[in-house]
């Protein structure tokens, strides 16, 4: 390997527990050592998760199990676990300022770090200071669309210099889409093939919007009687959903099945993917569903347009817009030609562009420019 190449690459998460941003780093870890990169993931907060994947594929995983805000038990664990790395890779917020804070003194090593979403977190003045501070450390600023690109950089957080768009990407090849695929599905759900389902995947947190989903339910279920919804998560939004439904007399209609780590097995029972999402960076759930060539609906928010474009691989609506939403299911759940055209081409969409494989040749690339600089 030459210069400009990294002999071992140390990615730094807050935790591995079930999410979007943990997938990528889970699978881009897994292709890294499948190139033969030296290849470690140091979580921050006790994990599980994606945990026993990623050891099972080889790939070594430190858990510091942090314990206050700024653990220096934690740091000094960090500090020992870039022994052999040349590139410590970070993963949002919190770990940047911890990888940071670990590498102060350090020769010979580069702190590349990862946006994954809009930075709402940001908000928070102590969390953003101490960011801000970490990016002064940092080599190079990944954004995982670009429209998370143009939010860092116009608002003065990143350099245009340092900030560069790499997409999110999956195994597209984990994901079926035929009639097999579709039939196992179902019968892991207990749902009939027969019914209409739609399906909605991420955390039960307010951001997603599963709020507006549940309040559409009556309404659709007046053109389609047999209706169910499922919901793939689990979070602290759940009780709240479940008595939601309950009003609206709607509850024997939504399955909710908790955090599931085969969703890519059940992706293929879907009629139509929703997500209402009121922010969101690259969804990792939407590229999913796209690689398994359901029909998606998207709300028009953060990165989403640039996997879905309406019309083309996916329907979008505006953010909130509950009459748009119900609209476009609507016409989605009455014709299955028109979603197996725009579950086709989103399949095909992904494979040309978010792959794993296209996004860890990114990410060497990136790696060359932060070691070379």
């Amino acid at each position: 390997m030459d210069q400009t190449t990294p002999r071992g690459i140390l990615h730094v998460v807050n935790s591995l527990d079930y999410g979007g941003l943990e997938r990528v780093v889970a699978d881009l870890a897994i292709e890294q050592r499948a190139r033969g990169h030296d290849v470690r993931v140091f979580s921050i907060c006790e994990t599980a998760g994606f945990r026993d994947g990623l050891e099972a594929a080889g790939v070594p995983v430190l858990v510091a199990g942090k314990r206050s805000t700024l653990d220096l038990r934690v740091l000094r664990m960090l500090r020992r676990a870039t022994a052999g790395a040349q590139v410590v890779h970070s993963h949002n917020f919190v770990p940047n300022y911890y990888a940071a804070t670990a590498l102060l003194g350090l020769r010979g090593k580069r702190l590349v770090n990862t946006c994954h979403n809009m930075g709402t977190r940001l908000d928070n003045r102590r969390l953003r200071l101490l960011y801000r501070w970490s990016l002064a450390r940092t080599a190079r600023v990944a954004m995982v669309g670009e429209q998370v690109r143009r939010r860092f950089v116009d608002d003065g957080t990143v350099s245009d210099a340092r900030a560069v768009t790499v997409l999110n990407g999956i195994p597209v090849q984990r994901f079926g889409h035929d009639e097999r695929a579709r039939m196992a599905a179902r019968e892991r759900l207990g749902i009939p093939a027969s019914v209409p389902l739609i399906g909605c995947v991420g955390r039960l947190v307010a951001l997603k919007h599963h709020r507006l989903l549940i309040a559409s339910v009556p309404a659709l279920a007046v053109a389609q009687p047999d209706l169910r919804v499922v919901l793939v998560g689990d979070g602290p939004e759940e009780t709240a959903l479940r008595a939601q439904a309950a009003s609206l007399g709607v509850a024997d209609r939504i399955l909710f099945t908790g955090a599931r780590d085969d969703v890519s097995t059940l992706l293929p029972a879907f009629d139509v993917f929703a997500l209402p999402s009121r922010t969101e960076g690259l969804s990792i759930a939407l590229l999913e569903a796209c690689a398994a060539g359901v029909a998606v609906v998207a709300s028009a928010v953060g990165g989403n347009p640039e996997i879905v474009r309406d019309g083309d691989t996916g329907r979008l609506f505006p953010d909130d817009d509950g009459d748009a939403f119900r609209a476009v299911l609507l016409a989605l759940l009455a014709d299955a030609g028109e979603r197996r055209r725009l579950g086709d081409a989103a399949r095909a969409w992904v494979a040309a562009h978010a792959s794993v494989e296209a996004m860890a040749t990114r990410y060497e690339r990136l790696y060359g420019d932060a070691l070379a600089g």
